[in-house]
């Protein structure tokens, strides 16, 4: 059984010089169990070595750790190390340095996943929003309730009543026949966004570069040209189907994405919203290969609210998505300086007051 903190290794991967051979991973706390497969490994670390668990850990996220695996491996379509040769790698003395070492790429880890629980929390709150508005119609049920405050949903957001008596105004008092707000409509999805197939980009063609590389998976490598001013919405088009991805830096949407080329009635961040709200994959026109036709999105008949209300709703949830994507773009960089600084901490070719000055300049 595998208990929060716990160490494990695989010790069989795809190829000689794939990740999986010998990578080490730690039980998050918030699991409270697991099992191991026959392909991996636990580190049942004695009582009196426990101060050694971190430091292996990081040890063993190390190149050099991955190039003597990489060496090790023997097989060809399935490779694997064996357990003695896992349990031969030479391990450095834990000094002191080493400790202060663990405790600073500790930290650094531990301010990376608080950044991306944040870059998940502020979407949650965006998407909450959304469909409170824009699926539920929250704020025209609660007028009809004779709810005191008819923006609940915005919670701390808004502190301004008149601000929150703006926002409430905006929507009607009474549901339509079709059971919409009063003055909304169903329309076809193309009166709202309209999709386009994405750019060819062989791999060969590409050059690395500040512009990301948009796939029906997501993001693919970066290219050193963009097609698409940010922001921008993405979905799959051939082989991943479902995924949605608002890319807030201009960008290259390949040729297996849809991105959408034009907003007749919304804006980024609404359609990007509100193609999440629709089960693309239910609309697979592919039979080996799932494929999205753009047409048979188009056709969806779709709510359509005002433009004042998309607009409000826009200006709301960019400050959130803005937010976001600053908590991400921060995790890259902790992560970068992270795999930067982890070889030569661990192997003494820099000391801690060094890497005080690197960590002041990544922030």
């Amino acid at each position: 059984m595998l208990r929060p903190g716990d160490l494990y290794v695989s010790l069989k991967g795809a190829t000689k010089d794939g990740e999986m051979i010998g990578s080490v991973a730690q039980v998050p706390s918030q699991v409270a169990s697991g099992r191991l497969t026959q392909d991996t490994v636990k580190l049942a670390i004695a009582p009196e070595f426990e101060e050694l668990r971190q430091y292996l850990y990081w040890l063993l996220r190390g190149p050099q750790y991955r190039a003597y695996c990489a060496g090790r491996a023997t097989g060809s379509a399935v490779v694997a190390l064996s357990r003695n040769d896992f349990l031969a790698y030479p391990v450095p003395r834990f000094t002191a340095f080493r400790a202060s070492v663990v405790t600073l790429l500790d930290s650094l880890d531990d301010k990376i996943e608080l950044n991306w629980r944040m870059n998940e929390t502020l979407e949650a709150m965006a998407q909450a929003i959304f469909r409170d508005w824009f699926v539920d119609f929250g704020p025209t049920r609660r007028k009809l309730e004779g709810a005191a405050d008819p923006i609940t949903i915005m919670g701390g957001l808004v502190q301004d009543p008149e601000r929150a008596q703006a926002l409430a105004d905006l929507f009607p008092a009474t549901l339509g026949d079709q059971g919409l707000p009063e003055g909304w409509s169903f329309t076809p999805l193309e009166e709202s966004l309209v999709l386009q197939r994405g750019f060819d980009l062989p791999k060969f063609s590409r050059t690395d570069g500040l512009y990301p590389v948009i796939a029906a998976s997501g993001p693919s490598g970066t290219h050193s040209e963009f097609k698409v001013v940010a922001p921008g919405v993405c979905t799959g088009r051939s082989g991943v189907l479902g995924n949605v991805y608002y890319v807030q830096q201009d960008f290259w949407p390949l040729n297996t994405s849809l991105w959408i080329k034009a907003y007749p009635n919304a804006t980024p961040i609404y359609a990007y919203f509100l193609l999440r709200e629709i089960d693309l994959f239910a609309l697979n026109a592919g039979s080996a290969v799932p494929t999205l036709n753009r047409n048979h999105v188009h056709n969806r008949p779709t709510v359509t609210p005002p433009m004042t209300v998309i607009s409000t709703y826009t200006e709301i949830a960019e400050m959130l998505m803005v937010k976001s994507d600053q908590a991400a773009k921060e995790c890259q960089t902790l992560a970068a300086t992270r795999d930067l600084l982890l070889p030569k901490l661990m192997s003494g070719e820099v000391c801690l007051s060094e890497t005080e000055e690197v960590m002041e300049a990544a922030q």
